[in-house]
């Protein structure tokens, strides 16, 4: 099966990523990984998140954090410079499980299960932890012929950002109510580098795919037929 490796071009944001996403899974049928790494900062909520229940808007306004409403599901999360991001867009048809959150996540698992194979990772309900702390978060969208999960991953993070999330109402058993501080690691205290961490998971889908990398000018992208991307 061909994938397509993407590295967006440094300074992309993810903004402009989200869009390029929503409209390769609306109106391409080829398969994708698309990683990023680093955006300007930014707070990104699921398509159904209301930002006064999730956000402390005062402190993002002080902080000059924008507010993006994404095209998929999923929970809330603050993305900046130290943030690695990595999406997969598949055809529904060249996999053998079902297309449903559950089954998604579980293959997603055993990709990096690989790429993290000597440090005490695991799918924890819908998040990537080590031990019992969350570094990846992850989100969704299903549709007729295509599926994309996307996942933002904790390279390194500012607490003064994160206290711009407020605890929302709905979280995971595992959390079991603690703050961002005790709930949230980093990746850069289990991998040595960025550039390490993008090459094993290269390594990790070669061993499944036929990888095909192109580059961001290679890609011609009209008017999505629908963009639910918005900054509010």
């Amino acid at each position: 099966m061909t994938l397509h490796y993407l590295q967006l071009p440094s300074g992309t944001s993810i903004f402009d990523q989200l869009l390029l996403e929503e409209a390769l899974l609306r109106d391409d049928t080829r398969n994708f990984c698309i990683v990023n790494e680093g955006s300007s900062p930014a707070i990104v909520m699921g398509i159904s998140g209301k930002p006064h229940e999730l956000v402390d808007t005062d402190k993002a306004s002080a902080l000059q954090i924008p507010i993006i409403k994404r095209f998929s599901g999923g929970g809330t999360v603050v993305v900046d410079e130290s943030t690695l991001f990595v999406t997969f867009i598949f055809q529904k048809k060249d996999h053998p499980f079902q297309a449903y959150p559950e089954p998604i996540m579980k293959w997603s698992e055993g990709i990096y299960k690989s790429v993290f194979s000597s440090h005490p990772f695991a799918l924890k309900e819908n998040d990537y932890v080590m031990e019992e702390k969350k570094f990846g978060g992850n989100a969704q969208y299903i549709r007729k012929e295509r599926w994309l999960h996307h996942t933002s991953f904790l390279w390194d993070y500012k607490k003064e950002k994160m206290e711009a999330l407020l605890h929302p109402k709905k979280t995971p058993t595992y959390r079991a109510g603690r703050e961002h501080e005790s709930f949230l690691c980093k990746m850069k205290d289990f991998v040595p580098s960025k550039e390490t961490f993008f090459s094993r998971l290269k390594e990790s889908l070669q061993n499944s795919f036929a990888l095909i990398e192109i580059q961001r000018e290679d890609l011609e992208i009209g008017t999505p037929s629908r963009t639910s991307t918005i900054l509010l």
